[in-house]
């Protein structure tokens, strides 16, 4: 059994253990981290999933971005990961699906990502024409999913830091 749970202060070092264990060295390196450098992530919207006897088995987080000269505000989704030894007990989806309905409960409108859209496809998420990342940022792995209905209309431009 997995309890799932805001992230905390506490969880911060767990919770960075796990992507180091999840993710190539470097992963710093990536513009999506650009994005985050100093900006405060959504915390209601931090989550992790620890089994009964408190080790973390997944986590996912949140940060604001701007997109565009009306710096229209989006949410930038990620990292999220699961313990390897974890992978394929559905942890990932089902703190995908708790947390984007917490975002849309708190009034946010849209989420984006850098991704592979055959895999967050089930999730709702598509191509977005018209949103630039910094690069190197593949645009073929730029998804995005409206929380309300024409969220993404019309919104085009750079993403950059929310600060």
């Amino acid at each position: 059994m997995y309890h799932l749970g805001v992230e905390t202060s506490q969880d911060m070092w767990d919770v960075e253990a796990l992507y180091d264990t999840c993710f190539a060295p470097g992963r710093e390196a990536l513009s999506s981290y650009r994005l985050r450098d100093g900006v405060l992530k959504v915390s209601d919207l931090c989550l992790i999933a620890r089994d009964d006897l408190g080790i973390l088995a997944a986590a996912i987080r949140f940060w604001p971005v701007h997109i565009g000269e009306a710096k229209t505000l989006s949410l930038l989704l990620g990292p999220i990961a699961v313990h390897p030894t974890r992978q394929g007990e559905g942890l990932g989806a089902m703190l995908m699906q708790n947390s984007l309905e917490r975002a849309r409960l708190l009034g946010w409108d849209r989420v984006m990502l850098v991704g592979d859209e055959p895999y967050y496809r089930r999730f709702g998420f598509k191509l977005l024409s018209g949103i630039k990342m910094p690069p190197p940022t593949n645009p073929d792995r730029i998804l995005g999913m409206a929380l309300t209905d024409g969220a993404w209309d019309s919104v085009q431009g750079e993403v950059c830091r929310a600060v």
